[in-house]
This record gives structure tokens, sequence and C-alpha cells, in this order.
């Protein structure tokens, strides 16, 4: 069965599209309002026949997936769960084993948070206090009350626990959900006597809730969140982005604000681009997140310390995301919510001022260093240096010289020169950091060959999924069978995986000479370290609890043969991946390559470090050039990886 196929069976591509865009039939096909601009002119077309569309305003096309890609800001995976539940499909029927029972799973999960939802706001409409705070005080009118489904716990200790086991859930899924927790008199309730504020994820499916305190008490939190569970992981969750979505993508940009209830507040001003993270903790998940529908985000923390703290941390990771990072500057001191409530207009004007992200940090550390002093200028320029040189553009790197030259007072080729120099800074650094043990080199190396090893057993049983060694070089593998079988699975990209005798033929072309261990560079512990340690490395690995992967290891080490090495590879599928339908093998084969290529990066710098320790200058110098092409490498591949 393929899920791909029948949910496209069952969901016509017009049907799918008509949801977001309001199509007229012209001729075969039907045309309508592209999504995606502001014209006037429809260009946007849909062909039934070939169940494609296309917008002739923006370039983009594709299948009922693309498209729901692009709408709703998913990946391909939670585009097809999406339209699974259009099209009717449980799509555990298209798993087996582990991975069907874990999305049964989460589907209890989910059903079990709904209906706590529904159970949080009946109590809220019966809780007079709870009512006051959110109409009265927070003035948050009822269509927005309803829009966020916000609620109330009530203060008894465990009657959210009887409803949902009356509703046929068990405290296990209870507590794998995050609603109930135990305590010293057993189960209860997570939540009491609190106001409820569902998250929901970018389709509107609530994956857990924030709890904000009703009767201030000096000796309990504020605000306390669902820790993480299965659905709710708050280094990725994005509030409000189920509800924001549209008016992201119509105004192409995204305002981040730091709390939830900002959120809900700028939404009922009618401003709707505005969306949250967990307090001010931004990660690059989030960024990429957000950047599916605009490259354009805009940051508008609290104007207090920890807020403008967290809006500088937050600017190395866009240069990683390739979005453009903007800082909305609040006057007075005050917070969102504050001046919503102030002046709604003035919210909406001060979302037009924004400052790129660098420029801001610049007027930021100007403000705190005395830049006439020449300590202040060393701070300053530091600071700034640091996050231009992890600048991708040339151009816009360049440009930034000559603003903290000219900010600064000196000359550019100064700057530049410093800029050169921090190279050097950062091998001081490096050398100041604890030598890489043998220990650690061990650990790493039996990771990278963990990796290797699983990545090469999908290779070579499936070869449906191929195409995934794409972006992988011979040199990232440790086991030199593995190397051959990487460039013989290249060379017959159709092999079945039951025709061994080209592959006894290929292990002979390719054994190894003589003297290849001792001139071909790679990540082996003998050379690195010793071959005591390598003998050290092979029993210890044998102790692992990865039996599996340290066979594997331990034969690919010792069998010169790759014959032999592909029947170790054989135990490897039959134990881990036979099962497993080949949608979550493709999922896996991906998160196994960007692993191996992140895991060899890794491997290589440690022995790098090693060697920093008693280098000269001149192999210091050879050494760190190693270290920046090993994270160019790391970006490239990763690329590739995304793009193969």
């Amino acid at each position: 069965m393929d899920a791909v196929e029948d949910i496209k069976t069952r969901l016509s591509i017009e049907d799918v599209v008509s949801e977001y865009v309001q199509l007229k039939r012209s001729g075969r096909n039907y045309k309508g309002l592209s999504p995606f601009s502001n014209e006037k002119t429809p260009s946007f077309m849909v062909s039934p026949e070939k169940q494609i569309w296309h917008d002739f305003s923006s370039g983009k096309g594709g299948d009922a997936f693309s498209f729901v890609m692009e709408m709703e800001g998913l990946d391909f995976k939670g585009a097809l769960e999406l339209l699974a539940r259009k099209a009717g499909l449980d799509l555990s029927q298209y798993r087996s084993g582990h991975s069907a029972d874990r999305s049964k799973l989460k589907e209890r999960l989910y059903s079990a948070l709904d209906q706590a939802a529904k159970f949080y706001q009946v109590q809220f409409s019966k809780n007079s206090n709870a009512l006051d705070y959110v109409f009265k005080k927070r003035k948050f009118t009822k269509e927005v009350a309803l829009a966020f489904r916000l609620g109330y716990a009530p203060n008894t200790g465990d009657a959210l626990m009887k409803f949902l086991k009356k509703q046929g859930f068990s405290e296990e899924e209870m507590k794998k959900a995050g609603l109930i927790t135990h305590r010293y008199r057993g189960a209860g309730d997570m939540f009491r006597g609190r106001i409820m504020v569902p998250l929901m994820d970018a389709q509107g499916r609530v994956i857990g809730f924030t709890a904000r305190l009703l009767v201030d008490d000096p000796d309990a939190p504020k605000y306390i969140n669902t820790p993480q569970t299965l659905l709710y992981d708050k280094g990725r969750h994005v509030f409000g982005l189920h509800l924001a979505k549209e008016a992201i993508r119509l105004s192409k940009f995204a305002v981040v604000v730091e709390g939830n209830l900002d959120v809900i507040a700028s939404h009922q001003a009618g401003i709707k681009q505005v969306v949250a993270t967990a307090g001010t903790a931004m990660t690059e998940s989030h960024l990429k997140t957000l950047g599916r529908l605009t490259t354009d985000i805009r940051i508008a923390f609290d104007q207090d310390k920890a807020g403008q703290a967290a809006a500088e941390r937050t600017i190395p990771l866009a240069s990683k995301t390739d979005v453009s990072l903007s800082i909305i500057t609040i006057p007075d001191g005050k917070d969102p919510d504050d001046l919503i409530k102030k002046d709604p207009k003035l919210w909406e004007k001060i979302l037009g001022q924004n400052q790129y992200a660098l420029d801001w940090l610049i007027e930021r550390h100007a403000v705190n260093e005395n830049l006439s002093t020449a300590e202040g200028k060393r701070r300053f320029s530091d600071t700034l240096l640091a996050v231009v040189r992890q600048l991708k553009d040339s151009v816009e790197q360049d440009h930034y010289l000559q603003k903290l030259a000219e900010r600064v007072g000196v000359s550019e080729e100064a700057m530049r020169t410093k800029l050169r120099e921090s190279s050097t800074n950062n091998q001081s650094r490096l050398k100041q950091k604890k030598t890489a043990s043998p220990q650690q080199a061990e650990k790493a190396l039996v990771e990278l060959n963990k990796l290797q090893d699983h990545l090469l057993a999908i290779m070579f049983y499936k070869p449906s999924l191929r195409t995934f060694i794409q972006g992988i070089d011979k040199q990232m593998l440790p086991v030199e069978q593995a190397r051959t079988l990487l460039e013989f699975l290249r060379n017959n990209p159709d092999f079945n995986g039951k025709n061994l005798s080209k592959l006894k033929t290929a292990a002979q072309n390719t054994q190894p000479s003589a003297t290849h261990g001792e001139t071909e560079q790679r990540i082996e512990p003998h050379i690195e370290y010793g071959e005591g340690v390598a003998e050290d490395t092979t029993q210890r690995s044998a102790d692992s609890d990865a039996r599996v992967s340290s066979s594997a290891r331990q034969q690919g080490d010792t069998l010169r043969g790759l014959e032999e090495y592909v029947k170790i590879l054989g135990l490897q599928y039959e134990t881990l991946y036979q099962d497993i339908d080949e949608l979550e093998l493709e999922y896996e084969a991906r998160r196994l390559r960007t692993r191996l290529i992140e895991q060899y990066v890794r491997t290589k710098k440690l022995s790098l470090t090693k060697e920093l320790e008693n280098a000269n200058e001149t192999r210091t110098k050879q050494l760190l050039e190693e270290v920046r092409e090993l994270d160019a490498l790391l970006m490239d591949k990763q690329k590739e990886a995304m793009n193969g």
C-alpha cells in the first residue's frame, strides 16, 4: 500500500486547493487569485487532469502535497498527516511494528488533550473569577477567547483526571499527554486553579497547555507549561501559528513576541501575523518553521534585560537558517500587551519600524560601551566581529566591516586585520579546551561506525532509497569495506542485493595495498592515537549495549572481505529495519545521512584538537584551516542533504 497514492485517489487537487483559494472553471482547468501575492488578475491555475497546480505570479507549483506544504508551512511528513486526516486514512495501517504503535499512541494523546481543552472551557464558563480575569482585567473578547480556546483548571486536584477516565483514557495516557502528575498522595491533575491557554500545532490540534495562576501566590510560579511529551517540544512549538499563518503569508512577515497573552491581545487588535515562543528561548527550529512561510522575521521581545539578551542570542541563529532577522523596539519599555491596550494603531505602526538585527546590535553595544576609550573600542569590536564573521554574504560582511570601522574611529584595514587575527584567538580557545582523550575519540568513532553501518544497511537492501548516499563522501566512512561498498552502490544503482558475485569482484578490485593504511588520511584510531588504543576501542565497542552496531564495527575492523561485511549489514537490516514501511524508512535514511555528516566532522575535529596541543605555528595555521574547511563541508553537505 502507498499512502501518498491512496490520498491522491481520495482527494482531488481542486478540492484541496479550494479550501484555501476560490476557484472558477476555466476550460479544462480552474483558476483563482494567487494566495502568494496580492494580485487582482487571476494567475493561479489548477489542472484536475494532471493533478497539479501552478502560480504564474510567484513561479511556484506542484501537487496537492507541495501546495499544503506552502500554505501550512509544513514539511512533507506534516502535509502527509494533514491530508491523510482529510482523506479519512489511518496512516498506521501503512506502518508496521513499533511505528504503528507510536502512531496510535499519538492519536490517543491528541484526543485526550482535545477533551481536556473542552473540559477546561466548560469549567471556565462556570467560574466567575476566571471570567472576570479574562474579560475584565485582560479585556479579551468572547470571540478571541473562543478562537484560542481559553479555559480554567479547577483547584480540586483531580477533576480532569476523573473526567478523562470516564472518557476511557488511562492514567498512563494522561501522564504521557502531560495532563496529570504523581504527587505524594498519588496521581492528580497537573494544572490547578489556573487560566488555561492551549498550545496548538500548525493545524490547530492541542498538544499541551500554558497555565497562568489565577490568584497570585508568592510561593507558586505564575506560569507553568506542559512538560516535554511525545507531542509537545517547546524548542519547536510556535504559539498561535495556526491562526497567524494566513496573515504571515499575506503580509510577508512574522512578528515574534515573548508572551502567549501578547499574541492573543495582538490578534484581538486585528494584527494577526504575531506568534510567540516558550518565553525567550528561540531556537533554530522556530526560525525554520517560520521560514517556511516568510524569510522576514521580526522580534518584539520585552524591553527588560532578559528580553533584550534573548533577542541578541537569536541573531547568530538567523545566519544559519537563511532568514532576515530584525528587531522591533517598543517605546517606553512596555511589552506588546501594554502598548496594545494603550493604542492598537501604535502597535501596528511600530511593527513597520523594525531595525535589521545587526544594525540594532551595533546601536545597543554602542550605548553600552565607551567608544572614546581603547578598552571600549576593543570590547565593542570583539562582540560585533564575532557576529560579522558568521555572515555568509561577502558584500554584507564588507558593509559591516566598513560600518564598524567608522563607528569605532579606526581604519577599515585595522578592522579587517582584527577579523583575520580572530582566527588566532579561536586557536587559543581551542588549545585552552580540554584535550580530546582517547576515550572521547573512541566514543566518537563508535558512533560514526554505527551511523555508517545503519545507513549502508538501508542503502544496500533498499535500492529505491539510494539517492540518500548523495552527499556522503568516501573519506567520511571509517571502515574500508564501507568505502568500497559505497563506491559499489554508486556504480550499480539498480543492484538488488542478491547477486553477490559482483560484490566479490568489487572486493578484489578495491583491496588496499600493504601501505594503504599508512598513507591515506582517514579517521581510524590507530592513526590518531596509537595501536594500543585501537585494540582497546575494539574491546570496548564489543561490550556496548548496541549489540548489532558493535558487532558490525568489530567485524568491520577484523574481516577483510566485503562479502562478510555485507552479511553483518544484512543482520542489522533484518533486526532494525525489515519491518518498517518505506515512508518511515525514508525519514530514517534522511536522518542517518545528516547525523553521519555531523558525526564525521565532530570526530575529525577531535583529532585536530589533540594535534593542536603540540603544534608549531605553521602546523597550527594548517590545522585551523582544516577546521574551517570542515565547517564549510558540514554546511555544504547539509544543504546537499536537504536538496537530495
